[in-house]
């Protein structure tokens, strides 16, 4: 503020600039950090960059009994839901910890921000609506 009490616009440009800064700088570190789900004891495996984008998927060969294709078949279909749900609930967890003080600091918690672009859970990236999320985190037969 200046002498008179009037905001001064030089001051809260360069702070909305730094402040700025720091989001771009926040949302490149996502974009750069992987995460990973698994289910079945490791037997499938989903990375997930910070964007929610699904980056890997490893399915391993125990996974499938040659006696039971038809239920194998079912069975990873199940573990990679899970494994997924799992990746995407990590990567939530990452994007609260890098982007939530960028939502306080602009007045609120994630939820009540408008549509952010990469952003798993609904938040903006297709495809991942709903994969993320409280309680959906190891989900399946497995025990996770």
């Amino acid at each position: 503020m200046n002498p008179d009490g009037q905001l001064d616009m030089q001051q809260l440009l360069a702070a909305a600039q730094q402040m700025q800064e720091q989001l771009m700088n926040a949302q490149q570190e996502l974009a750069d950090t992987e995460v990973s789900g698994t289910a079945g004891g490791g037997l499938v495996t989903a990375q997930v960059n910070g964007q929610g984008e699904l980056v890997d998927l490893s399915i391993a060969a125990t996974a499938i009994d040659p006696d039971d294709l038809e239920e194998s078949a079912q069975t990873i279909a199940d573990l990679v839901l899970a494994a997924v749900r799992d990746a995407y609930a990590r990567a939530g967890d990452l994007q609260q910890e890098k982007m939530g003080p960028f939502a306080t600091a602009l007045g609120g918690g994630m939820p009540g921000l408008p549509e952010m672009p990469g952003m798993p859970g609904g938040l903006g990236t297709p495809g991942a609506a709903g994969l993320g999320g409280p309680g959906l985190t190891g989900t399946g037969d497995d025990g996770e």
